[in-house]
């Protein structure tokens, strides 16, 4: 027990729903005996320790319970029920710039902040160029933060959390801060503290950080304690659970790509069999779909059915860097189509495409599908994208006397998250294998 500075023991925080405002005044005002709403646990009965000199990542769907975890654990909320024991100072990177003065110039929210982790102002005093240094904003530090941007406020937010020499940091979300060189600038201090024996305790969606970072991950589901072991083990986990595939992890033949060979494949199915199991059990359905996404096209072919499969044969929202997946789409044809052509596109959250391809460019023609046929595209490669979010878009397309024409589009259907613990510059990894020499001068 010396050796544990985060003891979290069966944890419970119960919030009561009401289904309108006047049943929460009647019960506050007493006016009511009955029970007037509904108990919903943000957690329920969550243990585990953080040992000195770990760091320990927590991970979840949202609505898990992570944030309300480190928010109990920081002292930001009591639990209804369960305790959590601290030994060590923490400093929390939760909701960065909440706790500042707007009307206090920069300088003096450095030290109230400083002074309410329990420092003294010489121990600010000692520190203060450094947190300057890190947030570099310049003669903004002596003007009232009110008229600061968003970023530059975040910046000296996380300039005053990350360089008071906590013993325990907490981190939600707070690595992405700021521009690409002030992100940098935040990893390496992040990489600092692991070197330094510092105990970390990480709450991200980024899957690739958590991996590269966490020597133990905790995963959330719904409130409860799903599970808890190496990094590696419980990201693999948390993509089952993203797809609801925990129950059953299994896929029949027929769900199963074939993941070696070609590139692109198209399997024609009679209209009355698959037509039958697409209603009764959707690959789609193991999907969030992107309730925004953009469809057009004259219907003449419809894509009813898609879904994205790692190595395993997996339904899954996540695929490691390096590893072979399968992007696949289920398309019906309501009238005779000449040279149909399926498409792939992958875009960033910016709405860049990366990459795609379409079975015209990959010579897997199909001369005509016939009215009530349904045609299945698989396309299988190897992730080289770098780390990250991406959207999946898909259409049946061709060329109808000439004229190219769609016949059904979806864009940005999908989000795709690639895992990984080492990416280059850009949008790509080429791979490269890298020999250093030492020669004689």
């Amino acid at each position: 027990m010396d050796n544990i500075v985060i003891n979290v023991k069966d944890v419970k925080k119960m919030y009561k729903l009401y289904d309108k405002p006047m049943d929460r005044m009647k019960e506050a005002l007493g006016f009511s005996r009955k029970k007037r709403y509904k108990e919903h646990y943000a957690l329920n009965g969550v243990s585990f320790d953080v040992k000195k000199g770990e760091t320990v990542g927590i991970i979840g769907t949202n609505g898990s319970g992570k944030s309300t975890m480190l928010k109990i654990i920081t002292g930001v909320l009591n639990p209804t029920a369960g305790e959590v024991e601290i030994e060590g100072r923490i400093s929390a990177l939760l909701e960065l710039g909440a706790g500042f003065n707007s009307e206090y110039t920069g300088i003096e929210n450095v030290y109230l902040n400083g002074t309410m982790t329990g420092f003294t102002k010489e121990e600010i005093d000692a520190r203060l160029q450094e947190i300057l240094d890190f947030a570099d904003i310049g003669d903004f530090v002596y003007q009232p933060v009110k008229t600061y941007s968003s970023g530059m406020l975040v910046r000296l937010a996380f300039a005053v959390a990350i360089n008071i020499d906590p013993e325990i940091l907490i981190v939600d979300e707070a690595l992405s801060v700021g521009d690409v060189f002030f992100q940098a600038k935040c990893f390496k201090k992040f990489e600092d503290f692991k070197k330094e024996g510092k105990t970390i305790l990480f709450v991200s969606h980024d899957l690739s950080s958590v991996q590269k970072y966490c020597d133990r991950v905790v995963l959330l589901n719904k409130g409860n304690k799903l599970a808890e072991g190496s990094a590696k083990d419980m990201v693999n986990l948390y993509k089952k659970v993203l797809v609801n595939r925990l129950a059953d992890t299994t896929l029949s033949n027929e769900d199963n790509p074939a993941i070696e060979g070609k590139a692109v494949s198209i399997t024609d199915h009679p209209a009355d069999s698959p037509k039958g199991s697409h209603d009764g059990d959707r690959w789609r359905d193991h999907f969030e779909v992107n309730p925004n996404l953009i469809e057009y096209g004259n219907k003449e072919a419809e894509l009813i059915d898609f879904a994205i499969m790692d190595a395993d044969g997996m339904y899954t929202s996540s695929i490691e860097k390096g590893t072979r997946f399968t992007v696949k789409s289920k398309t019906l044809f309501h009238q005779d189509i000449q040279m149909p052509i399926f498409t792939l596109t992958f875009k960033d959250i910016h709405g860049t495409a990366i990459t795609g391809t379409n079975t015209m460019y990959e010579k897997k023609d199909i001369e005509e599908a016939k009215e009530g046929e349904i045609y299945v595209a698989e396309f299988t490669q190897e992730m080289n994208l770098q780390g990250g979010e991406y959207l999946v878009s898909m259409s049946c397309t061709g060329y109808a006397n000439g004229e190219f024409t769609v016949y059904h589009r979806l864009y940005d259907v999908l989000n795709l998250t690639v895992v990984s613990d080492k990416d280059t510059v850009g949008f790509y990894d080429m791979n490269s294998e890298v020999t250093v020499t030492k020669v004689e001068a």
